[in-house]
């Protein structure tokens, strides 16, 4: 009876809005008709907006063939689990998923994870949602997703999320300086290119260390900082040759004579 409701609220639809090819569906407007089951729609190749909120939906095996889905309407619900239901929409880029009954963060956001065009993402009011890292966590694996339950993304969000759950590559990040490691112990200076300069004590400010993942100066002068990485940058060279004064093939056929090799300058610093 449910799955004979399912499919008479879709002809119901196509009738309404006056399709007579499957290939015509682009929108299907299913929501608030109590439904617990929809039949397979793998029937509209094309379709692309799709709203079944408000029903009793629990299964979402109906979606398998619909590819070219943008925008999909999931909300109030039933659903208790997306695995293997949504991955194949790699169009898709708004999801609507709050008030249903989905439990494990990590399966969840496995299944989109494929869905690199996914913007609008609501999970809100779920049993994952409880979880005290949820929205860092969605941020850092879905990391196309700008605007989740209903607020956009934030920079600061993405770096607290990238700190928390990519410790080690955080870690690593944080001791680059100008594409180079820093391994000159805080506290010490080395001479540059510009002549020995009187070593400068590299002040820590109390309680706090470097490359903690957070977002404290590990200096109380933050040009410390600035300072112990310009100290270690790289050797930089720079060659340049005055072209003007050399002679093309034909002129040193034609002269015949031993040619003085051009002047080429060369500035190297830090």
């Amino acid at each position: 009876m449910a799955a004979a409701g399912g499919g008479q609220a879709v002809e119901k639809q196509l009738k309404i809005c006056g399709f007579k090819r499957n290939i015509d569906v682009l929108v299907l407007y299913l929501a608030g008709q109590g439904l617990r089951s929809i039949p397979s729609l793998s029937r509209f190749h094309r379709l692309r907006y799709l709203w079944i909120n408000n029903n009793k939906i629990q299964d979402l095996t109906f979606l398998k063939k619909n590819y070219c889905l943008t925008e999909l309407y999931l909300n109030d619900n039933e659903i208790t689990d997306i695995s293997g239901a949504l991955k194949h929409l790699c169009a898709l880029q708004i999801l609507l998923l709050h008030n249903n009954q989905l439990k494990q963060l990590g399966k969840t956001v496995k299944e989109l994870k494929g869905i690199i065009s996914l913007q609008t993402l609501n999970l809100f009011h779920n049993p994952l949602a409880h979880d005290p890292d949820y929205r860092l966590y969605v941020i850092h694996f879905l990391p196309s997703v700008q605007l989740l339950d209903r607020k956009s993304v934030t920079q600061r969000e993405r770096e607290s999320a990238f700190h928390l759950y990519s410790c080690e590559l955080s870690c690593v990040m944080e001791s680059i300086a100008f594409g180079k490691r820093v391994n000159t112990p805080l506290g010490t200076a080395t001479g540059g290119s510009r002549g020995a300069q009187p070593a400068r004590r590299l002040m820590m400010a109390p309680d706090c260390e470097f490359g903690n993942h957070t977002n404290k100066v590990p200096f109380e002068n933050p040009e410390d900082a600035v300072l112990l990485r310009a100290m270690t940058r790289s050797v930089m060279v720079f060659s340049s040759l005055d072209w003007n004064k050399v002679s093309t093939c034909r002129e040193r056929r034609l002269e015949n004579k031993a040619e003085d090799s051009p002047e080429k300058l060369t500035i190297q610093f830090r």
